[in-house]
């Protein structure tokens, strides 16, 4: 009897499942991914973040609601004017406030829709008021609401024009 309890004893373990074997390889994978944050987390202890800047947006700051390119073109140049102020007399000022040509200037890719955002406004201008030139109508105003209203016109007249 002994000989058969000897041979029960060395008989070879029923191979592993492969979910038991999954499991296994689970723990061994859990082990050295700790380990390896942890040499990670040493390593790195002493080293100074970067301090991140994000630039800061206008609050007031509205999507372009125009597609065209003129239109778009007068649509950020009357939020320039919003934003940095508007000049009466001239092209600008030391405060950074803006006359509407420079407004178009400062806001266009090239010259030739400058030229173009420019036409299309003093037609607007000429549809609603006596003028002969953009400078000489902006001396004449005495705020800049009939200014962004002149803007918003041209922008909407672009926009159908699909300019």
């Amino acid at each position: 009897m002994t000989a058969t309890r000897t041979r029960d004893r060395l008989k070879p373990a029923p191979a592993p499942t492969l979910d038991e074997r999954l499991a296994l390889a689970s723990l061994a994978m859990d082990a050295r991914l700790d380990q390896a944050a942890l040499a990670v987390a040493v390593n790195t202890a002493r080293i100074p973040l970067p301090e991140v800047t994000v630039p800061h947006l206008p609050q007031t700051a509205t999507p372009n609601p125009y597609a065209t390119p003129i239109a778009a073109l007068l649509h950020r140049a009357r939020v320039r004017i919003e934003t940095d102020g508007w000049c009466r007399d001239a092209l600008f000022d030391e405060t950074g406030a803006v006359c509407p040509i420079r407004a178009i200037r400062l806001e266009a890719p090239s010259r030739d829709q400058a030229d173009n955002a420019c036409f299309l406004l003093l037609e607007s201008i000429r549809r609603h008021w006596q003028a002969a030139t953009i400078p000489s109508w902006n001396a004449e105003q005495g705020s800049a609401a009939p200014v962004l209203l002149a803007f918003d016109q041209a922008a909407e007249l672009a926009h159908t024009r699909n300019l």
